[in-house]
């Protein structure tokens, strides 16, 4: 077996769709334009991004039109571009958690991952192929190694939950696998989505990108039932600050964007937190 992947920023259509159909006949096609809006918004100052929140949301558009795989390719951190965690604006914290937190969106964004390495545990200067990558920023003697470390954990973990989840990969090509909650939330710097499986629980996703805790923060959800937070970005092991809703948190009978249920939420400063409903007792 082989796969074939077009790199093409023409929108020329139906690349990946069979030549029986017309198409091209790839199996699947690099998303330009999602890497090139998002890329462009995570590197923005926080307190101009509300008025460029399409550029982190237009890319569900036509999420759906090809199989799209989400490029962090080695293009984007050569050549004066500067790493991934190097294009992140602010302090010091600042930076890991934008990357975590978009790192954390790649991931739960329909379409396929592809992630330079590097990028995966926080390299601060470009790719260089005359030499290795800078392993020792995650050994003991630097000064910034529990950041580095803790990016690199969330990397590694938020790879098992992608594999061991079927939400978030399923239906990966499918308009029927994603559903907004609100991508319209610009003033608060939020956006929440749900992605689903065929059979099985749906999987619950809110992104902050702010450096602010928003508190008593409500979301309509789709099953009554307990919320069990599978992953927030913000964790302490990460390198956050810990900010959270201590592992879950209990729907409530009270309508909130066009559901039923919905649930009261803490949501970390520049963190995302991906929550599982289960059974009620």
């Amino acid at each position: 077996d082989c796969v074939t992947i077009a790199e093409e920023s023409t929108a020329w259509p139906m690349v990946s769709q069979p030549t029986s159909m017309g198409g091209l006949g790839f199996g699947f096609k690099w998303n330009m334009g999602w890497m090139n809006d998002t890329l462009e918004y995570i590197q923005r100052d926080s307190i101009h991004r509300a008025h460029h929140q399409n550029e982190i949301t237009f890319g569900l558009l036509y999420a759906f039109h090809e199989n799209f795989i989400l490029p962090l390719s080695h293009d984007e951190v050569v050549h004066g571009k500067r790493s991934l965690l190097n294009k992140m604006p602010g302090d010091l914290w600042q930076q890991f958690a934008n990357l975590r937190l978009y790192l954390t969106f790649l991931y739960t964004h329909p379409g396929k991952k592809l992630l330079f390495m590097g990028g995966e545990f926080g390299q601060w200067s470009e790719w260089n192929h005359k030499q290795s990558l800078d392993w020792h920023l995650t050994e003991e003697g630097d000064p910034n190694q529990h950041y580095h470390c803790g990016l690199q954990k969330l990397v590694t973990d938020i790879n098992h939950l992608y594999r061991n989840k079927k939400a978030l990969h399923e239906l990966d090509n499918e308009g029927g696998g994603f559903e907004w909650i609100d991508c319209s939330d610009h003033e608060n710097g939020i956006i929440s989505f749900i992605r689903k499986q065929v059979d099985g629980a749906p999987l619950i996703t809110i992104c902050n990108f702010t450096p602010v805790v928003r508190s008593e923060y409500r979301i309509g959800v789709p099953n009554s039932a307990h919320y069990r937070e599978l992953l927030n970005s913000d964790s302490s092991i990460y390198g956050g600050g810990n900010q959270g809703n201590s592992g879950g948190v209990e729907s409530e009978p009270t309508a909130s964007h066009g559901m039923d249920n919905s649930i009261n939420l803490t949501i970390p400063p520049l963190g995302v937190i991906v929550l599982e409903p289960t059974l009620q007792c």
